[in-house]
């Protein structure tokens, strides 16, 4: 397989994910290379859920994870699955980056003709990974119920109105309704804010690490809801789909 283009082995990714690597694997200058539409192993492993391919891509081989086609899209745009998407962000790719037409992966796939459970779960992760919005979690969670559930978290409003919140701790569902100014209750708690400003200041905050201390301040306030709505503090992690 010396001479084996990239077309030959972007076709054998379906079915042939071992026979692909084995190839790079003797040939490591290939597992960069794109087709003629910019289309790359990285996009074609993910596309086809190969995650030991995918790994092997970015971190054996160093292929860039947030390599574009020609509509500009990474990888991330093809992911069809929730596990995949995680993957892909876990080994570096850019949640934020925009195709061609100025959509994020999380905008495009959000369509029934596409991947709208995917969709969803970059939205949370978008949010997690802000500062301002891991901040309004406390405000948005002042008017939210908590209830002992194993059934999917639900929202009321339009999707246009509201943001998924972040991944919750065991057994807390949260729903979210309108409220009029005066039911909001004030300020979010300064002192989480101030945990929450410290943090994003921080040299590493962008590291997987400040990442990991970020979601768990949002869990705090998460926690302390739900301790506050019904006494206890148990219950099971929303689930999307």
């Amino acid at each position: 397989m010396a001479s084996t283009t990239i077309d030959t082995l972007l076709n054998l990714v379906p079915d042939h994910p071992d026979r692909v690597l084995t190839h790079i694997q003797s040939h490591p200058e290939v597992a960069s290379r794109q087709d003629a539409h910019g289309y790359s192993l990285v996009h074609a492993a993910t596309s086809y859920n190969h995650v030991d391919l995918l790994r092997a891509l970015i971190q054996d081989f160093h292929v860039d994870p947030n390599t574009v086609d020609e509509d500009g899209e990474t990888a991330l745009f093809n992911a069809e699955t929730v596990e995949m998407a995680k993957e892909l962000l876990a080994l570096g790719v850019n949640l934020e980056a925009k195709n061609t037409e100025g959509q994020t992966a999380a905008e495009k796939l959000n369509d029934e003709d596409e991947q709208p459970l995917v969709a969803a779960f970059l939205r949370e992760s978008t949010a997690q990974t802000t500062p301002d919005a891991a901040a309004s979690v406390l405000a948005q969670t002042g008017g939210a119920s908590a209830s002992h559930t194993a059934e999917a978290g639900t929202m009321n409003g339009s999707a246009d109105d509201l943001h998924a919140p972040p991944p919750l701790p065991n057994g807390v569902q949260i729903e979210v309704g309108t409220m009029q100014p005066d039911e909001v209750g004030g300020e979010p708690d300064p002192e989480f804010r101030r945990r929450i400003e410290e943090l994003a200041a921080r040299e590493d905050f962008e590291t997987e690490e400040g990442q990991r201390e970020l979601r768990g301040l949002v869990e705090d306030a998460v926690r302390g809801v739900a301790r506050d709505g019904d006494g206890q503090g148990s219950a099971t992690r929303r689930r999307l789909g």
